[in-house]
């Protein structure tokens, strides 16, 4: 297993939470200034110093459980609250939507370009607000730094990781199954058409050589799918066209992908409505379920599987400024207590992590 593999396993999954609760707060009309608050306040939380400082040690993954408490806290680092089956929903989205696109990554070097893909939004989000502007930046450099001189093989590694982590997640999504791209069992389907791999040639052809290197015959078969070429490698700087569409935002795209549709409408039926406290403070939080009544949410509570069950803390948001210096703490702290990279494994230093988290 590879030990660079949890900081793209971080930001992708952020990247997709970040999605689904920006296009949920301009599908309910949100104010403008609140919505804002929002997504700055979880982005400032998400590229924390001292939390990424920690995160790109080279390490082991988290346990899943450990990863989940990660994300509740970042999820409700703002204004923000959800009960805890509609953060179960917002969990299972992003994350069977991050395992997906590591499935149809062509090559495994690719899995990097759906990451800046993920990034290139995260600064869109924050482009009015130049101090949270500037350490997702830092960040981006220090993505740059760490994966761009890494070989094929090691980008392999990373993509069997991640894939070693998601296997046995098989959440049905409702989208995924209506374009019949995962079956009733929660597997995904993978095409046997479309562009092939950067630098690839299209199947259909053998080429036998000599012990001296020259070719001394051709074969030609039927491949049995309908491929292309991909002309040109995407961009792995900061600033560049990434070719590659997965991991970009399909839920607001002018252009999206083919999925981008069917997905609107089923977070609008999932998610439901934003209801809006209001105790007469400026910041006062504002409560986001993800099912259409409070009781599809109860219900979706009780019949949760118990493995997909993580026994997390109900959390009552409150004042941004608040919610952001404990979760400050709690990644200080962090820090604090790992001191050197891990040595031990990742289910205990996920553990040590989720009891410190469930102290609060």
């Amino acid at each position: 297993m590879s030990s660079r593999t949890l900081p793209l396993l971080f930001i992708n999954l952020g990247g997709e939470m970040l999605y689904i609760l920006d296009q949920r707060l301009r599908a309910q009309n949100i104010p403008a200034d609140k919505a804002k608050k929002v997504m700055n306040d979880i982005i400032t939380t998400m590229f924390n110093k001292k939390f990424l400082e920690e995160l790109f040690k080279p390490q082991e993954l988290y346990s899943k459980k450990a990863l989940r408490t990660v994300f509740d806290r970042l999820a409700h680092a703002s204004i923000m609250r959800l009960n805890q089956a509609s953060m179960d929903k917002l969990y299972d989205l992003m994350t069977m939507a991050f395992k997906y696109q590591v499935l149809l990554c062509p090559r495994a070097k690719d899995i990097l370009l759906v990451s800046f893909n993920h990034m290139d939004a995260i600064k869109d989000f924050v482009k009015d607000t130049p101090s949270v502007l500037s350490q997702v930046d830092e960040t981006y450099r220090q993505l740059i730094e760490m994966y761009t001189p890494l070989s094929s093989g090691e980008f392999q590694l990373i993509r069997q990781t991640l894939l070693i982590f998601f296997q046995d997640m098989h959440i049905r999504v409702s989208i995924f199954l209506k374009d019949k791209v995962q079956n009733s069992n929660g597997r995904f389907v993978l095409p046997i058409s479309g562009p092939v791999p950067h630098g690839t040639h299209i199947p259909g052809l053998i080429r036998m050589f000599s012990c001296n290197g020259e070719e001394v015959k051709r074969l030609q078969f039927r491949n049995g799918g309908n491929y292309t070429s991909v002309l040109r490698e995407g961009s792995f700087e900061m600033f560049g066209e990434r070719v590659i569409k997965l991991g970009t935002n399909m839920y607001v795209n002018t252009a999206p992908n083919p999925l981008a549709k069917e997905e609107l409408n089923m977070l609008a039926r999932l998610m439901g409505g934003m209801e809006v406290q209001k105790p007469g403070n400026a910041d006062s939080g504002f409560r986001v379920n993800l099912f259409a009544t409070d009781e599809e949410e109860e219900e979706a509570l009780i019949s949760r599987p118990d493995e997909f069950s993580y026994d997390v803390i109900k959390i009552q948001a409150t004042k941004n400024q608040q919610a952001n210096a404990e979760l400050a703490k709690i990644m200080g702290d962090f820090t604090e207590e790992a001191g050197e990279p891990c040595s031990s494994s990742a289910n205990s230093k996920g553990d040590d992590l989720l009891a410190m988290m469930d102290g609060l």
